[in-house]
């Protein structure tokens, strides 16, 4: 089985790597910092075969090309993971717009630009998984969240329709919705003049194991599952309460500590 990791040099991608190398898979990783890829490769047991290409999601045009030219030599892939992204800790007001920019370009259109270069080959063999990492924030808002929870957001109204239009032609989508999972993502947050945060969230630090969800999340696709709430008690309660008393959430959300 040959699968593409997008974001697989830390987290929840590198997570995943070593959960399906251990299964003997066929690993195409990828993500912007080729010397971390090619830590995670190393540290991969048990895989057919590791390949390395790395990729920049804000660079729609060179995905087309890399995901064409990698085709020619892979013929398919039977998985593909959407992981990539960047997350967000200024508030909409402050934070300058090629920073909302920078954060719709990767974590939406590029996962959009990843998917619709690798669908054609999924839909000639009659089948394929994608699966996508989304975020509680794609389920609401938060502060210093904006534009991350619009491209969160957006990637759940994609990808549901995906699933809708393709299934028929074998295609599987899983909308992966996590809550706070101990990775470097608050620490790579962008502030409002586009900045990294460099620090730990109380909560983030505090989160899953990465590879708690990423046994959750290989699971939940040999289940055939079409989304999962990856998440504590605490986000799994915003949720409810986003159905069932959208106001008195409103009001919790407004004074909740988001870093």
């Amino acid at each position: 089985m040959k699968i593409w990791i997008t974001g697989a040099s830390s987290g929840i991608g590198e997570a995943l790597a070593y959960a399906f190398a251990r299964e003997g898979a066929h690993l195409i990783l990828s993500a912007r910092n080729k010397n971390e890829l090619e830590r995670v490769k190393n540290n991969c047991i048990g895989a057919q075969q590791i390949d390395i290409i790395p990729l920049d999601l804000a660079n729609h045009g060179e995905i087309f090309s890399i995901v064409n030219n990698a085709l020619k030599i892979y013929k398919n892939i039977d998985v593909l993971v959407n992981n990539a992204g960047l997350s967000q800790r200024s508030a909409a007001s402050d934070t300058d717009f090629s920073v909302d920019t920078q954060l719709i370009n990767v974590n939406l259109l590029g996962t959009i630009a990843i998917t619709k270069a690798v669908l054609p080959s999924m839909l000639a063999q009659k089948k394929g998984n994608i699966i996508v990492i989304t975020s509680i924030m794609g389920k609401l808002g938060a502060p210093l969240r904006s534009s991350y929870a619009a491209a969160k957001h957006g990637l759940h109204g994609f990808f549901d329709t995906l699933r809708a239009e393709t299934h028929a032609q074998g295609i599987r989508v899983l909308l992966v919705t996590p809550g706070f999972v101990r990775t470097n993502i608050s620490i790579n947050a962008l502030t409002a003049d586009g900045k990294n945060q460099g620090s730990m969230d109380e909560a983030t630090g505090k989160g899953i194991d990465p590879n708690e969800v990423a046994q959750k999340i290989i699971a939940a696709m040999k289940a055939g599952k079409e989304e999962i709430i990856i998440a504590g008690m605490r986000e799994r309660f915003a949720l409810l309460m986003k159905r069932l008393a959208p106001r008195v959430l409103n009001k919790i959300v407004r004074n909740a500590k988001t870093t």
